[in-house]
């Protein structure tokens, strides 16, 4: 017999013995998506980001510091490079503090650039 079989059987067994009648909330309308406003070839991805911890704000922050990455690199003004780099400094100081709150190491060089790759795929348009 095959898993899905097993399981169908337990779960009508389970329903003639009344183990679902009293579950919390039942009866009740579900809650509503939080991600409904997305397209739906989006919704899987930001469910999973959300399941692990990260945030639009951590997104925006992303977006942030690597748009200040590039404008350091293609700048030729030292006076304006030293002010883009304490912007910089500032966002990934402030990315680190969030990541930090939800216990999330920051400084693991090993995947550093798969999440640059992955993160640049997400996130760029």
């Amino acid at each position: 017999m095959d898993s899905f079989r097993i399981a169908e059987e337990r779960i009508k067994k389970a329903m003639e013995e009344g183990a679902f009648d009293r579950l919390p909330g039942a009866g009740k309308p579900l809650p509503k998506d939080e991600f409904a406003s997305l397209p739906p070839e989006m919704r899987m991805a930001a469910r999973m980001l959300k399941n692990a911890g990260f945030t639009q704000e951590d997104a925006h922050l992303r977006q942030d510091i690597r748009e200040l990455e590039r404008l350091v690199s293609n700048c030729d003004d030292p006076d304006q490079v030293r002010s883009l780099n304490e912007q910089l400094n500032e966002k990934r100081l402030r990315y680190n503090q969030l990541l930090s709150k939800r216990r999330i190491k920051t400084n693991s060089a090993m995947f550093k650039q798969y999440e640059d790759k992955i993160e640049r795929k997400l996130f760029d348009k």
